[in-house]
């Protein structure tokens, strides 16, 4: 099917425009005989041509078809690899102009080139980059020459194609002296760390925006910091406390950033913090007028075209089931899956990561009880429900819990396959929903024309819904009856029938077909989640058996809380533990609970204060979305300080988030316009600026993934081979397993700012 598809201008003009760009050097060449030195040796056409003048030349009849009856194309099939970024040359004519189509096509999908090219009577030189949306090993090159309204001779030669050359790429350590570059609360702790080599490296001197020195001391005895692998010393200024802006602390001839110490230093991020999930909905048009004009669009999947849309979205297409399942899964229904948050760069929607992201906005509310000059209440945020009588985060939540509601399975569905096996699914929940196939970055969501489909339900998603709603239930209860009764009468609903099917796991097998698989292999922590969350609103015996049986309930805490690596969507646990201890319950064991929570804040500091982690972060480890591990890891010591107001505690959360704000081994503050040195250029199919300048750059309070040990796309591929753990980064567009944005990510980092805020 034919798309007018621009990849790197989704709302560009039909015609392409006619600029030269530069080709890229050094990269290596991918179209054979491009020149037609050899004659058509690589090439085919229809009809065939001649060559002249070192062009290509064919006769196209008059009124042939727009389509591929005349055309020039590779008869060779060459790799094209997602999100990699190519660059295409080709000079061409016609004896009229008209315009062609030029595609890198490579069935069933898409093309992932589908660009128009405006030929004139003259040579023209054509240049433009792309970024395919899809993986394609057997892609062509094709030039479709019908739709011309007369006979023409069109000329095609210099064909040139080249994937992007990133070998002058080198990793930007920043100064040796790192800080957190927003900077730090006044009466908290004040923590930075030096790499060793900075000339007179024993002393430390801060200095005011004046240039005056402000205070001297000496730095910690140096040690080898693991996951960077350099050998760095701490300094602690934390006794000095005159508020201020632009700080910089120096060490020999090393200067930091400059910083700012401030007692209402993160309430600004906090509200941006919040404002990112707006920005991140479906189903609803975004207010330039709240969020600013460069950020203002349609709203999205709303059935109006091109959109397919979420008003009505089958299950998943059969042959795509055959794939995903290794079985013809499908269902007779459709369902109106519309609002929601977008998961991440992509514009698909997922149950099991939209419950820990909304779960952790309602736990943020939950946290403060309701007081209204947390900076949280009504009127607090720039979302469209504001003075409503609502607070504005629970607001922002509902958005999310109204999605997940609707992706449940209609009571009295007809069965649905699942090994083999035909099982009644009513009241579960459907896994995910996204596009068939992938979108190039830019796409703005009012511009998707995909199919949309569900996917098959799952227990984890089911469990991720008896969870949510039920948090939205008590929450909601004081502000909105109908809302909060629908939300616990479908939670009610979605853990007895995860009860009744116990093991309908998502498969890793469902991924690629547009959205990632979320698979998960064991779900007794979304049980142990889902079983506490039902108690606790509605003090239930049947739930409260379940949780004190189920093998979290007596895990030790390194199980429970998932330390040092985090919780996340897929490890749920800690959640059902910070719950159950910050909420009054019947429980026998509160107290044990209670002290769970505190022996977990008890292991992470001693990871943040080993003396082989010189950066004070909560993790040995860097997966993928690490820097939600990190502040998840901030949400368990925080909570500890919460429940006790034991102030070590305190110091070690604000010193947690100090990561992710610049004092890490790259000197990154992962969070878009705050720090100098703050991520640029975020995987979003909204924010894909690097691409096309059209689009705006993520908003302030967006945070990228993080270092990842494990990355793999293409840049990173090129940038980060044998790279140190806390250095596996890269500021790239096209960087998804480092660089990407989610809410997931976003709802860790609210939570944590939430409460440092608060402080």
């Amino acid at each position: 099917m034919r798309r007018n598809l621009l990849p790197l201008a989704a709302l560009a003009p039909a015609a392409l425009a006619q600029v030269t760009l530069p080709p890229i050097p050094g990269s290596p060449q991918i179209i054979s005989n491009g020149n037609f030195a050899n004659g058509t040796l690589g090439w085919q056409s229809s009809p065939a041509g001649t060559l002249k003048n070192g062009l290509y030349c064919i006769n196209v009849p008059a009124g042939t078809p727009a389509g591929n009856t005349s055309y020039l194309r590779t008869t060779y099939q060459f790799l094209e690899t997602k999100n990699d970024v190519y660059t295409l040359n080709f000079t061409a004519s016609s004896s009229v102009g008209y315009d062609i189509l030029v595609q890198t096509p490579d069935a069933p999908l898409d093309p992932n080139l589908n660009m128009t090219a405006a030929l004139t009577t003259s040579p023209y030189p054509f240049s433009l980059s792309f970024s395919p949306a899809n993986q394609a090993p057997n892609a062509t090159l094709e030039f479709d020459l019908g739709g011309n309204p007369a006979a023409a001779t069109v000329c095609i030669g210099r064909v040139s194609m080249k994937r992007i050359d990133r070998s002058g790429f080198r990793q930007n350590y920043g100064p040796a002296v790192k800080i957190n570059q927003l900077g730090y609360v006044t009466s908290g702790p004040k923590l930075a760390t030096v790499v060793a080599g900075s000339g007179n490296a024993t002393q430390w001197a801060l200095y005011n925006n004046a240039g005056d020195a402000c205070a001297t001391g000496r730095v910690a005895a140096p040690a080898l910091d693991v996951a960077s692998n350099d050998t760095v010393a701490i300094i602690d200024f934390s006794s000095f406390a005159t508020e201020g802006d632009g700080y910089t602390l120096s060490v020999g001839d090393a200067k930091s950033y400059p910083f700012a110490i401030s007692s209402t230093l993160y309430g600004p991020l906090r509200a941006d913090s919040l404002r990112f999930f707006y920005q991140q909905r479906s189903g609803i048009a975004i207010d330039g007028d709240l969020v600013g004009s460069e950020y203002a669009r349609a709203a999205g999947h709303v059935q109006i075209f091109p959109n397919k849309g979420d008003v009505s979205v089958p299950c998943q297409a059969v042959y795509d089931s055959l794939i995903a399942y290794l079985e013809p899964w499908t269902c007779n229904y459709t369902l109106d899956v519309t609002q929601g948050w977008y998961d991440a760069g992509d514009q698909g929607k997922y149950v099991v990561n939209g419950g820990i992201s909304a779960a952790q906005l309602i736990m943020e509310y939950e946290r403060t009880k309701g007081n209204t000059t947390s900076g949280l209440g009504d009127g607090s945020l720039r979302i469209p429900e504001r003075n409503n009588g609502v607070p504005d985060v629970l607001d922002e939540a509902r958005w999310e819990v109204e999605f997940l509601l609707k992706m449940q399975v209609p009571a009295n569905s007809a069965p649905q396959l699942f090994n083999g096996s035909m099982i009644d699914m009513s009241g579960m929940a459907h896994h995910k929903m996204h596009d068939n196939q992938w979108t190039p970055l830019p796409t703005d969501p009012s511009q998707d024309p995909k199919r949309r489909e569900l996917h098959r339900p799952s227990t984890a998603a089911t469990l991720n819904l008896a969870a949510a709603g039920a948090m939205a239930a008590r929450t909601f209860s004081s502000f909105d009856a109908y809302f909060s009764s629908r939300c616990i009468s479908a939670a009610r609903t979605a853990y007895a029938a995860a009860k009744r099917h116990p093991a309908i796991l998502a498969p890793a097998t469902d991924w690629d077909l547009g959205g990632g698989a979320y698979s998960d292999e064991d779900v007794s922590d979304e049980f142990y989640w889902a079983a506490a969350e039902m108690y606790i609103t509605t003090g239930s015996a049947e739930y409260l058996a379940d949780l004190t049986s189920n093998p979290y309930h007596t895990a030790n805490v390194t199980t429970a809380f998932s330390i040092p690596s985090g919780f996340s969507w897929g490890s749920l646990a800690a959640l059902a533990r910070l719950d159950l201890a910050t909420h009054t319950t019947n429980i026998s064991d509160h107290a044990a609970i209670v002290q769970s929570v505190l022996d977990a804040a008890d292991m992470l500091i001693a990871v943040q204060r080993n003396s082989s982690n010189g950066y004070g972060v909560f993790l040995t480890e860097y997966p993928w979305g690490s820097n939600s591990n990190a502040l998840n890891n901030v949400q368990v010591v925080a909570t500890a300080y919460d429940l006790t107001g034991n102030t070590t505690y305190r110091s070690s959360a604000l010193s947690g988030i100090d990561y992710v704000l610049g004092r890490n081994a790259i000197s990154q503050s992962y969070i878009r316009d705050y720090g100098t040195k703050d991520t640029q250029n975020v995987h979003s199919r909204l924010y894909a600026h690097e691409l096309d300048g059209t689009v705006p750059q993520a908003p302030p309070g967006a945070m990228g993934g993080g270092a990842n040990s494990a990355a793999s796309d293409p840049p990173a591929d090129d940038d980060l081979q044998g790279c140190a753990p806390m250095t596996c980064y890269v500021d790239d567009v096209n960087s998804y397993s480092t660089n990407e944005v989610a809410i997931n990510w976003g709802s860790a980092l609210a939570w944590a700012i939430g409460w440092a805020a608060d402080q």
